[in-house]
C-alpha cells in the first residue's frame, strides 16, 4: 500500500472509498511503473518513448536524473542498461541510493545547499566533452529546481532568499522557476547545451499546472522561452530584488541558439492526467459518477478548499470530483503546514455529514510528514474535541500541528512520484 495508515484512516464506508481512490491514482504515477512502460531494450534496440537507438552505433552513454523521482528511475535504468551506462549523475531528495556507473547525491529541500551546488557541478561535468555519436538520457523531475544550484558566482546564495520570498508572497510556480532559471547554469535549457552535439532524451515528470515542460523542474534540456527581462519583472512585482546579496540577484541569460536544442528530445512521460484517470476509473468501479474537473488546478488554497467544498455540496450523492494542480499559500502568519493541509483545513469549517475530501501531495509531503489530511465530519469533531481552533491555526498557517494534534492526516513517506497535487472529493 501506498498510503501507510490506511486501515486506522479507513474507518467509515465514505472513508474507505476515498482512500481506495487515493490509492489507485498514487499506484498508477509510481515512477517505476511508468520508466518500464517507456524504457526497453532488445539486443540493441532501445526504446526511449517515441524514440528508437541502436546501441550498436552509439558510443557513451550518460544517465542525468534529477529530482524526487530520481532514485527509482535511476534504478530502472541501470537494471535495464546495466554496463552499457559509462557515467552519470543522479540527485534525489532522498536517502543516497547505490548506483554502478554514476555519482550519486542527496540534495536538500525546499532551500538548496552545498550538496545541491557539488551535484549540479557534478552534472555540468559529466555531460563534458560527449560527441555526435554518445547518447545523454535525462530524468527530469519536480524538486529538480533546488537541486540544480548553480549561481554563476558559486558563493552566492540570493536565490535562497529570493525563492523564500517569492514562496511567502503567493506567487506562482510558474513565476518563481522563471526567476531559478535565470539564477543558475544548471537550469533553463543549459543542461541540453552541455550534453551538445551528443544526441539526448529527456523524459520529464510534469509537477507544474498545464505540464509546460519549459517550468517543470525549471526545463533544464528545454529551450528557455523566458528571457533575463522577464525575471527582473516577477522580481520587481513581489519587491524581491531588494533581498538579494548581488546586483540584479546574480541573473544571467538562457541559451538561446537554437543548434543546442536540435538534438534534444523532450517528452513527457507522466502527468497528474494520469492519476486522475486512474482516480475516475477507481470511483466507477465504487459505483460513484466521477468527473475530472480540472487538470490545472491554480490559486490560494484556502479559496480552493472552500471552493471544493461548495462544489461537491452541489453534486447528487454517490459523486466523485477531482482536480490535479498546485495551489499557492500567501504567508501571514510563522506556523508550520503546506497548501494541502491548508485547503483541507479551510475546507473543514463546512464540511457536512457525507462529505469526504483529501487534498494530497504526489510526493508525499505536503512540507512536512504528511501528504495531506482528510475533511470530513469525523475530523472536525476531533478538533473540536482537541479544543484545536481551526480558524487561528489557518490565519497563523499553522496545519501541520493541528492535524499532528488531532491526527487524521495521511501518511505516504516518500512516494518517489511527483504530479503535482491531487484534490479528491466524494459524496456519499
Amino acid at each position: 500500500m501506498k498510503i501507510q495508515n490506511f486501515e486506522a484512516l479507513a474507518t467509515t464506508p465514505g472513508r474507505k472509498a476515498l482512500l481506495s481512490i487515493a490509492e489507485a491514482g498514487l499506484r498508477a504515477i509510481d515512477t517505476g511503473v511508468v520508466m518500464r512502460g517507456l524504457v526497453q531494450l532488445q539486443g540493441t534496440k532501445l526504446t526511449l518513448a517515441n524514440s528508437e537507438i541502436d546501441l550498436g552505433v552509439v558510443g557513451r552513454i550518460v544517465v542525468i536524473a534529477v529530482g524526487k523521482c530520481a532514485s527509482e528511475a535511476g534504478y530502472v535504468l541501470q537494471d535495464i542498461l546495466g554496463d552499457r551506462i559509462t557515467g552519470g549523475v543522479v540527485v534525489d531528495v532522498k536517502t543516497c541510493p547505490v548506483m554502478r556507473h554514476m555519482k550519486t547525491f542527496c540534495g536538500t529541500h525546499p532551500l538548496a545547499s552545498t550538496v545541491n551546488l557539488e551535484a549540479a557541478k557534478a552534472i555540468r561535468a559529466a555531460l563534458e566533452g560527449l560527441s555526435e555519436q554518445d547518447l545523454a538520457i535525462f530524468v527530469v523531475s519536480g524538486g529538480g529546481s533546488t537541486l540544480l544550484f548553480l549561481p554563476q558566482d558559486e558563493t552566492d546564495r540570493s536565490e535562497l532568499k529570493v525563492f523564500s520570498a517569492l514562496t511567502e508572497a503567493g506567487a506562482t510556480i510558474q513565476e518563481i522557476n522563471t526567476v531559478r532559471k535565470h539564477m543558475s547554469l544548471v537550469r533553463g535549457g543549459f543542461l541540453a547545451q552541455y550534453a551538445y552535439p551528443a544526441r539526448a532524451v529527456s523524459l520529464i515528470m510534469s509537477d507544474v499546472p498545464a505540464n509546460d515542460i519549459a517550468f517543470i523542474a525549471s526545463g533544464p534540456t528545454v529551450k528557455d522561452p523566458t528571457t533575463i527581462g522577464d525575471a527582473e519583472r516577477i522580481l520587481t512585482k513581489y519587491d524581491v530584488l531588494r533581498v538579494c546579496e548581488t546586483e540584479r540577484c546574480g541573473l544571467i541569460e538562457t541559451p538561446k541558439d537554437e543548434k543546442y536544442f536540435v538534438r534534444m528530445t523532450n517528452v513527457l512521460a507522466v502527468s497528474n492526467i494520469r492519476a486522475l484517470e486512474a482516480m475516475k476509473q477507481a470511483a466507477e468501479g465504487l459505483g460513484f459518477a466521477a468527473e475530472i474537473r480540472d487538470t490545472r488546478l491554480v490559486g490560494e488554497a484556502n479559496d480552493v478548499g472552500t471552493r471544493v467544498l461548495q462544489e461537491i455540496g452541489a453534486a447528487p450523492a454517490r459523486t466523485v470530483l477531482l482536480w490535479g494542480g498546485e495551489t499557492t499559500v500567501t504567508v501571514i502568519g510563522g506556523g508550520k503546514g503546506g497548501r494541502n493541509l491548508q485547503a483541507s483545513l479551510s475546507a473543514l469549517r463546512g464540511v457536512p455529514d457525507g462529505v469526504e475530501i483529501l487534498p494530497l501531495a504526489s510526493d508525499g509531503r505536503d512540507h512536512g510528514a504528511f501528504a495531506g489530511a482528510i475533511c470530513d465530519t469525523m475530523t472536525k469533531k476531533a478538533a473540536e474535541a482537541a479544543g484545536a481552533g481551526i480558524d487561528e491555526a489557518l490565519h497563523a498557517n499553522d496545519t501541520y500541528p493541528f492535524f499532528e494534534k488531532i491526527g487524521n492526516y495521511v501518511m505516504t513517506g516518500d512516494t518517489g512520484s511527483n504530479v503535482s497535487d491531487l484534490v479528491i472529493a466524494l459524496k456519499e
